[in-house]
């Protein structure tokens, strides 16, 4: 029937949205290390180029920027986060996360937390940044609580399908104490034969954590953890005097001195 199908299937989903129940945003937290393409995979998930690609992008450890784009019928709520990088910043890096975490637990807070945390990592780089990562935002920013996933880049040219990768190295990821519920092997390469296929494979992971609630902590308990946290991965000659720390807290990010007092408690 020439015609009628489109039609038909527009009134079907037309149909869906007037009765079905308003599906819940997901609200994913992204982090990797610079270079492993978490801009290319943004761009793979949401099906258009929002994302600026550029493998030298720098930033402060915990920088963030926020997207949102729709995936069928909810909308992904995506921050794109700037993980520990090597080597190490020092005090004045670790002086520049604080602000960062500040404005990232504030962002989540305002849209009533995360439901997941997407790991992207290099299918042929796994290092002890790649750990400390791992720890910084599952252990510390999530406290343990927030499903982690892992999405594994550049695997264009892995012979055979893509998920041969993962039973290769899966014990390997173990042996970093890297341990998630649920992975996708993929490549992010657009005109990739297995571009579709990687972008399939994302969504359906992604789909899988749609209704599972959102993670949630008061900012104040919050920010002390990660600040804490932050510090035993830095090294302790990186982690700057208190008072140095409630000067950033007041001046930078507006706490209350009694609040930054309270938050630079949780360095010693």
């Amino acid at each position: 029937m020439p015609g009628r199908r489109e039609r038909c299937q527009q009134l079907v989903r037309d149909l869906i949205q007037e009765y079905a129940l308003p599906p819940k945003d997901l609200h994913i937290v992204l982090f990797g290390e610079t270079g492993v393409g978490k801009s290319s995979l943004i761009n793979l998930v949401a099906g258009e180029n929002i994302a600026m690609v550029s493998p030298d992008s720098q930033g402060c450890t915990l920088d963030s920027k926020e997207y949102a784009f729709p995936m069928g019928f909810r909308t992904i709520r995506l921050w794109d986060t700037v993980g520990l990088e090597e080597p190490d910043e020092g005090v004045n890096g670790y002086l520049g996360a604080i602000e960062k975490a500040i404005e990232l637990i504030r962002r989540l807070n305002a849209v009533g937390g995360m439901s997941l945390l997407l790991f992207c990592i290099r299918g042929n780089r796994i290092t002890a940044t790649t750990q400390s990562n791992y720890r910084l935002f599952f252990e510390v920013l999530g406290k343990k609580e927030v499903p982690i996933a892992l999405a594994i880049t550049h695997l264009e040219r892995e012979a055979g399908e893509m998920e041969h990768w993962w039973p290769r190295n899966v014990k390997t990821l173990e042996k970093y104490g890297i341990i998630s519920g649920g992975h996708v092997c993929l490549t992010c390469v657009e005109d990739n034969s297995r571009y579709l296929e990687s972008r399939d494979a994302i969504r359906a992971l992604l789909s899988r954590y749609a209704d599972q609630g959102k993670f949630l902590m008061p900012a104040e308990a919050w920010i002390g953890r990660l600040l804490r946290g932050l510090g035993s991965l830095v090294g302790e000659k990186n982690i700057p005097k208190r008072k140095d720390v409630i000067r950033v807290l007041t001046k930078r990010c507006h706490l209350d001195p009694t609040v930054a007092q309270r938050v630079a408690a949780w360095l010693d």
